[in-house]
This record gives structure tokens, sequence and C-alpha cells, in this order.
């Protein structure tokens, strides 16, 4: 199922380069199917091109967690929380918040 919504994501992505929740999803599937590089590489491009689209940056930063990359995923998630304030995602900004404690914990 993963590598056919990966290949109608990408041929959305294709028609609209723009579209952040496509590249979004796009990075949740290659994550799901163990392609980590390519995830975080949508991922930060995500971030480059449209630093506004909070949930990003948490799941960007479990990414790199997960690899053990731990001060590159405080940054990441830092960067985001500073992002969810500004927008006033109260939500997203508990759960960042909550991702940076644990991982200093």
């Amino acid at each position: 199922m993963s590598n056919n919504t990966i290949r109608l994501l990408q041929s959305f992505l294709e028609k609209d380069p723009n579209d952040s929740f496509t590249r979004f999803a796009l990075a949740m599937e290659f994550s799901k199917i163990g392609d980590f590089d390519t995830s975080e590489q949508l991922y930060k491009e995500l971030v480059r091109h449209d630093p506004a689209y909070v949930g990003t940056y948490y799941h960007l930063g479990m990414l790199l967690a997960g690899a053990s990359r731990i001060d590159e995923a405080r940054e990441i998630l830092t960067n985001g929380l500073k992002v969810a304030q500004n927008v006033n995602d109260n939500h997203a900004a508990s759960e960042l918040r909550q991702a940076i404690d644990e991982l200093d914990f």
C-alpha cells in the first residue's frame, strides 16, 4: 500500500511542488517504510519552504532523536516550539515542549 501511496503523493508533488501537505504526507510515508534519509530530506525541505508548517518540526525532531542525533533533534524541536508559539498553536507547542523535555530526561 505504501508504495502506491508514495507514487500518488509524488505525482501530486510534481504537479504542485509548493504543496506543504503533500510534502509532509510523503515524508511520513517514507518514514513508514523505513527510508529515513528520504523522509528527513523531505521534512527539511518543508522547513525551508514553509517554516510555519508546525507539524514538521515534531516529526523531524522525532526522526532525528530516533537516529540518536539528540542535539539536532533538540534544535529542530526548539525551533518548532518558537514557530508554534508565534502562530498561537498551543496544542503543537505543548507537544513540542513535551518532546524537548523527554529528550532532556
